[in-house]
C-alpha cells in the first residue's frame, strides 16, 4: 500500500471545468460541491497515474470552513463521480475551522459561520476572499484580517495499490 502525503491545492479556478453542468447530474444540488468534486476526482487520478497506482482505496481532504462547503453534498457527489482506479475508493474529508489575525491590532479569533446571514454565507461560499466584507475583529472592529487556517480545499493525500 502506498501513501502518499500531498499539499495540493483544489483552486477555485478548476470549478469551471465540470462538465456535470451538461449532464444534468447536479439537479437540486449545490454546483460548488460539485465542480469541487470533479475537480478532486481529477487531481486524485492524476497523481495515481503519476504514481503508477493500479487502485486508489483512499483519498483524503481537508476543507477549510471558509469555503462553507455542504461535506454531505460532496461526499455523495464524489461517490457518484467517482471511476477506474478510483471506484471502491473512500473520501476521508476533514473540516479544518478557520482561525483569523487582525492586521490592526492582533487579536487571535475562529470564524464562526452562524455569525452571518443566508445570504452573506452564500456569497462566502462561492468567494471565501468576500469574507472580508463581511466579517469583522471581534476585538476592535477592523475589517483587515489575515486567514491564518481554514481557507481552501486540499487534497492531503492519496493510498492505493501499486
Amino acid at each position: 500500500m502506498l501513501k502518499l502525503e500531498l499539499g495540493l491545492i483544489v483552486s477555485d479556478a478548476l470549478l469551471f471545468i465540470c462538465d456535470i453542468l451538461k449532464s444534468g447530474l447536479c439537479v437540486g444540488f449545490r454546483m460548488h460541491e460539485w465542480a469541487l468534486a470533479e475537480a478532486v476526482i481529477s487531481a486524485a487520478s492524476e497523481v495515481a497515474d503519476k504514481e503508477g497506482l493500479r487502485r486508489v482505496s483512499e483519498v483524503s481532504l481537508r476543507v477549510g470552513a471558509l469555503q462553507q462547503i455542504d461535506h454531505e453534498v460532496l461526499r455523495f457527489a464524489l461517490l457518484q463521480l467517482r471511476k477506474a482506479k478510483l471506484k471502491d475508493a473512500r473520501f476521508r474529508i476533514e473540516h479544518v475551522r478557520a482561525r483569523m489575525k487582525c492586521r490592526a491590532c492582533g487579536h487571535t479569533w475562529v470564524f464562526n459561520e452562524k455569525q452571518l446571514d443566508e445570504d452573506m454565507v452564500e456569497a462566502v461560499h462561492f468567494v471565501p476572499e468576500i469574507a472580508h466584507v463581511y466579517v469583522r475583529c471581534p476585538s476592535c472592529g477592523s475589517p483587515d484580517f489575515e486567514v491564518l487556517e481554514g481557507r481552501g480545499v486540499w487534497l492531503r493525500s492519496v493510498k492505493g495499490v501499486k
